[in-house]
């Protein structure tokens, strides 16, 4: 992560103002659509350009938001026109049926609350913004919930970022540090939610039947 971080840096301090805002903005668009893509480091080094007094807040946070809700509202749409059978049969590796049935799953139980926390579930926000599509939700709604998601999320890392100020050797060394930290701390999480969420349904299954 460190050596891609270095050659990204490399290649756009010397250009101007405006090809780094664009490189901002379309980064975070392929992030949304292609996982794998550290968008969350570009935007981490955004702010650190912020704290340079290189780029504007303001422009960067527009731009990096703007590009996620593109994205997800992009690859929402892609759901929405090739439908739940292309994927089903096709089996992406990103696109697992299996990811795509318990996102469809989630939905269900949560309906656009999935889509407001999409920013916050790392390595999954691809699939809520496919499967947002696929099973025909509001495009508005769709809209609203992942821009105030975005919102959020890029006001969080953008921040962080900036805070960080001049010191460009922590921002190249802890960016992936944190990130890779976050998205552990994230999975744990999710992971404990699932399991009470199990054991709370186990619980109350039983409170039923011996009420019967």
């Amino acid at each position: 992560m460190e050596e891609i971080i270095s050659d990204i840096i490399a290649f756009l301090l010397p250009r101007n103002d405006l090809f780094l805002y664009i490189f901002l903005f379309v980064s975070a668009v392929i992030e949304n659509l292609f996982p794998p893509i550290p968008g969350d480091t570009i935007t981490v080094l955004g702010a650190f350009l912020v704290g340079t007094g290189r780029l504007s807040y303001p422009l960067v946070y527009i731009a990096t938001t703007a590009g996620s809700v593109t994205g997800f509202m992009a690859l929402s749409f892609i759901g929405r026109f090739l439908e739940r059978e292309f994927f089903m049969k096709k089996n992406y590796r990103f696109f697992s049926a299996q990811s795509i049935v318990s996102a469809e799953l989630w939905f269900a139980r949560y309906g656009y609350f999935v889509v407001l926390a999409n920013r916050f579930l790392p390595g999954i926000r691809s699939v809520i913004s496919l499967v947002s599509g696929l099973t025909r939700l509001d495009p508005l709604k769709i809209f609203i919930f992942s821009l105030i998601s975005a919102c959020v999320w890029n006001l969080i890392w953008i921040q962080t970022g900036f805070l960080l100020g001049n010191n460009w050797d922590t921002v190249r060394e802890r960016a992936g540090d944190l990130i890779q930290r976050y998205n552990i701390g994230a999975g744990i999480l999710i992971a404990l939610f699932i399991t009470i969420f199990i054991l709370y349904k186990l619980l109350k299954k039983r409170g039923t039947s011996a009420d019967k």
